[in-house]
């Protein structure tokens, strides 16, 4: 039987949780993802554990924060002035707001904190500082 090498295509069905066991993306009722082993398409924690599978495997792979979206960097976040930010803006904890850099590049922001005189904006990747389980089953590799 092939094995998964390094350059190799793959489609795998997934399901990623947190390890309190809430589910954060799933292929379920999806097509396969598939990707290229070893081309830093996906996280590299569950890139690496690809390798030596075959057709039909199936594994749960624990993968640590610094190895899925890195840590939570404190330097994205940012406490910005309230009257800075468009009146038509919803300013609710958890909102999703989308800022632009300034060479032009759109980013996601989530609101984290609201006062009388700011908004506090967190660009971090939602699953930053968190460790990640999946549970992986190779459908194919060409």
């Amino acid at each position: 039987m092939t094995q998964v090498k390094s350059g190799d295509t793959v489609a795998i069905h997934y399901t990623g949780t947190l390890l309190d066991g809430t589910t954060f993306d799933s292929s379920d009722g999806r097509d396969p993802l598939e990707f290229v082993v070893g081309s830093g398409q996906i996280i590299p924690g569950l890139d690496v554990a690809m390798p030596g599978m075959v057709v039909g495997d199936k594994k749960t792979v624990e993968i640590p924060c610094a190895e899925a979206y890195g840590p939570l960097n404190p330097e994205m976040r940012q406490a910005v002035p309230r009257e800075g930010i468009p009146a038509d803006i919803p300013l609710e904890v958890g909102t999703q707001l989308q800022m632009q850099t300034p060479d032009g590049q759109a980013m996601p922001v989530m609101v984290v904190e609201v006062d009388e005189a700011t908004v506090t904006l967190d660009a971090n990747h939602p699953l930053a500082g968190k460790d990640l389980k999946f549970d992986i089953e190779l459908m194919s590799i060409t």
